[in-house]
């Protein structure tokens, strides 16, 4: 086999896998503060796809510089989502740590966002406009980059180290760590907890909303697009490791090179059955993820 379809291959699995491991990273987040799993967290990445859509579409900006708002629109939905929807959950069941209840709501969620997104928009799939990314590569030799996809893996790495140094470095990262490891704990050392999982949960929604202006310029559009992203991100998180940031990077980037070179020497339904058996397979050997360990922060 020629050695630089290989190289393309692996190229390529590694910068769509960073892009997975940035959309694992907020539901990372979320879960490592809040200790609950938020199956919403694909409809946030469809709806971060739409506000970046129609931000460009509407004002012609550059795909890239729709960052600038889509970052705090998904950040204040996110937080007063956690405000009044799953807020007044902790506060009824005050001695329960994982509450079943907020599943239950988010899957609510996830099932409200996308039929009020199929209900407005229809099952329309979009392609951005304007687009000066369509179809730009870089080319070394016989090797191909998609300019889209190195822009995503450059913001993915940026976006987890940022917010690596923002949890390590800051007043309020400090806090988010501290109520994270133990929440009474905190409280006691006047930590507002309430505030900080409106922080943490708006925090991961914005990075939901960054992964989706980062697929946008190379991505469809529609109400359901999140769906099998939500069911990568996961995959990753269970992977890497809960609560792991560089384990959600790592671990989207495993995902992606299995995607990628698989398809060389198997079918691509082999290839997703590969994925689930490494993910059953990390659950029964070790289910804190390869690369974390119970709160990788």
């Amino acid at each position: 086999m020629d050695f630089v379809f290989i190289l393309q291959d692996i190229i390529s699995g590694i910068l769509m896998g960073s892009i997975y491991g940035l959309i694992a990273l907020g539901l990372t987040l979320v879960f490592g503060v809040l200790k609950v799993i938020n199956f919403a967290h694909g409809s946030f990445l469809m709806v971060g796809m739409y506000v970046s859509y129609w931000a460009v579409a509407l004002t012609g900006l550059h795909p890239y510089l729709a960052l600038c708002i889509v970052v705090p629109v998904m950040f204040f939905f996110g937080y007063y989502l956690q405000n009044f929807l799953i807020k007044p959950i902790f506060v009824a069941e005050k001695d329960v740590r994982e509450p079943t209840t907020v599943i239950i709501v988010t899957t609510g969620v996830w099932y409200m966002l996308d039929n009020l997104t199929l209900l407005f928009f229809g099952p329309d799939y979009r392609a951005l406009t304007p687009n000066p990314l369509k179809g730009k590569m870089l080319e070394f030799g016989e090797i191909f980059i998609s300019v889209p996809k190195l822009c995503g893996f450059l913001i993915s790495i940026a976006t987890a180290v940022a917010l690596y140094l923002f949890l390590q470095k800051t007043r309020t990262g400090r806090a988010i760590r501290a109520t994270s490891l133990d929440r009474d704990a905190a409280s006691l050392m006047g930590i507002n907890q309430w505030k900080i999982f409106n922080v943490a949960f708006g925090i991961g929604t914005a990075i939901a909303g960054i992964s989706g202006v980062v697929l946008t310029p190379f991505y469809n559009v529609y109400p359901t697009v999140g769906v099998p992203f939500d069911v990568k991100s996961f995959v990753i998180v269970v992977l890497g490791g809960l609560g792991s940031i560089p384990g959600a990077i790592i671990g989207g980037i495993i995902i992606g090179l299995i995607e990628s070179i698989g398809p060389m020497f198997m079918t691509s339904t082999w290839t997703e059955a590969i994925v689930y058996m490494l993910f059953l397979l990390v659950l029964f050997v070790k289910p804190s993820g390869l690369f974390g360990q119970k709160y990788d922060w």
